[in-house]
């Protein structure tokens, strides 16, 4: 079994769980390890959306946000415009951008797992939303055709893919040219104990796949955009690595001095580029012949 097929079924089978316990009336416990609740502190979810943005969703949907940013935020929506959500879990992001584009506009969100898709549904339903539409697959491949979305966001799930070059390049193709990818994400700054790396576990806890910020650049580019730029929004200190490497086996949690202040929640932004634009003489039709005398003119011969 390839380490993709690894990771996707941890991802499939861990977020599958937290969404049960929201269901149920529990907490989350994905992104930061040790927290079951969304009383107990945990410095990648907390603190994420203000009072007014939790008051304009069900409390569901709030419980089960396993992310590490607010994009709905940061991504500068528009009325009409199609928004698509990679990895969108209970459905938070899709509610509020569709309450950000309005009735003219559409918002999509696509996850591979059946439970959290059940609850953003049942979240819809509570939300009365008309222009929210939830899809099952996966951000590798995503269903919907080419130059079909205005924005993509996401909410600390690109990290999670085992071939983020690949999401990359599907986040390009659907895209309209001049289309907005807006994400949060955790990213890395300098090198990660490869001990870290290798943890299945932390891969669940949005750390042990991130990125440098330097490679997330260079990828973004290399699928075809550009503009990109990464936005630090949260610093993670050495305190917030022990309390996140709480309930981990002894030898990583001693790793948490070792990653103070490497890891943060970045915005990442970048856009795929306009279509070229056509030349006057390009966009001219074509010259008809006029008869001129008796020349050889279309009403002569």
């Amino acid at each position: 079994m390839s380490e993709t097929t690894d990771v996707k079924d941890v991802v499939r089978q861990k977020y599958g769980a937290a969404a049960e316990r929201v269901a149920q009336g529990g907490g989350n416990a994905c992104c930061g390890g040790a927290a079951a609740s969304p009383e107990q502190w945990d410095p990648i979810t907390s603190n994420l959306y203000d009072q007014a943005q939790a008051a304009d969703v069900p409390a569901a949907a709030m419980l089960a946000s396993l992310g590490c940013g607010n994009p709905t935020a940061l991504a500068e929506l528009k009325a009409g415009e199609t928004v698509l959500d990679l990895g969108s879990g209970g459905g938070i992001d899709v509610l509020l951008s569709a309450k950000r584009v309005g009735p003219t506009g559409t918002a999509y969100g696509l996850d591979m797992t059946d439970p959290m898709l059940a609850l953003a549904q049942e979240n819809k339903r509570k939300s009365g939303l008309s222009n929210v539409h939830f899809l099952k697959g996966e951000i590798e491949h995503i269903p919907l055709p080419a130059n079909s979305v205005d924005v993509i966001i996401s909410n600390c799930v690109i990290n999670l893919s085992a071939d983020k070059d690949r999401v990359l390049r599907e986040a390009f193709r659907v895209l309209k040219p001049g289309g907005r990818f807006a994400v949060s994400d955790v990213v890395v700054r300098g090198e990660v104990p490869e001990s870290i790396r290798r943890s299945m576990d932390l891969w669940i806890g949005c750390v042990a796949g991130a990125l440098r910020d330097a490679d997330y650049i260079a990828k973004l580019q290399a699928a075809g955009f550009e503009d990109a730029a990464i936005e630090v929004t949260r610093v993670y200190t050495a305190e917030d690595a022990a309390e996140f490497l709480a309930g981990q086996p002894a030898h990583l949690q001693q790793l948490a001095r070792e990653v103070d202040g490497r890891f943060v929640s970045g915005f990442v932004r970048a856009r795929k580029p306009l279509a070229p634009e056509k030349t006057a003489e390009a966009e001219a039709p074509a010259a008809t012949p006029v008869a001129t005398g008796c020349g050889c003119g279309p009403r002569c011969c």
